[in-house]
């Protein structure tokens, strides 16, 4: 998941497949989510009709869901990152790099996201563990979820004000993105 959030925000091409459309819809929904407070701007399609198939060779990036029986026409896609939903797994061609997270953000996103999704890995390896543990609800760990993709945001844009640049010669003030800071 965090390698297709990665993905989504360093604008890669993105196709989920599976045999659900519900399952399609679903992830491509979350990624999306998962983004908030930043907003997706490119090409969102969370079920491709077969008929659209030529849109997955567009130029500008995209999160698009496609049914598993088209399988075959999306092998010859060089530059798309491919999420089998059925099989649980990610291809990533040759040609794409894509940028994690800096490394102590990552490690701390990945505990995280682990203590919330499977909360007695913390006390797996203590020979007493407390009796006490108990799952979250659905709605509970969604906003678990939430909470920690926030809190990344929170880490990785703390301090853009100092990269912001008041330009004063128009008769209003232009705030612009100073890129080299």
């Amino acid at each position: 998941v965090l390698f297709l959030f990665c993905a989504a925000l360093t604008e890669h091409k993105i196709l989920f497949l599976s045999s659900s459309y519900q399952r399609l819809t679903d992830a491509c929904r979350a990624l999306l989510a998962l983004m908030f407070p930043l907003k997706y701007s490119f090409t969102y399609v969370p079920i491709l009709p077969a008929q659209l198939l030529e849109v997955l060779s567009t130029p500008t990036p995209f999160i698009i869901g496609v049914h598993s029986i088209f399988q075959p026409e999306t092998q010859e896609l060089l530059d798309v990152v491919i999420a089998d939903l059925d099989g649980g797994t990610v291809n990533v061609p040759e040609c794409v790099h894509i940028s994690l997270l800096p490394e102590p953000l990552l490690q701390q996103t990945r505990e995280a996201l682990s203590m919330v999704l499977d909360p007695e890995l913390e006390v797996a390896d203590l020979a007493f563990p407390p009796s006490t543990i108990s799952a979250s609800s659905l709605k509970m760990q969604d906003k678990e979820i939430r909470a920690v993709f926030l809190r990344l945001f929170a880490q990785l844009l703390q301090g853009y004000r100092w990269c912001l640049h008041i330009i004063r010669i128009h008769p209003e003030p232009v705030i612009r993105f100073h890129k080299v800071r």
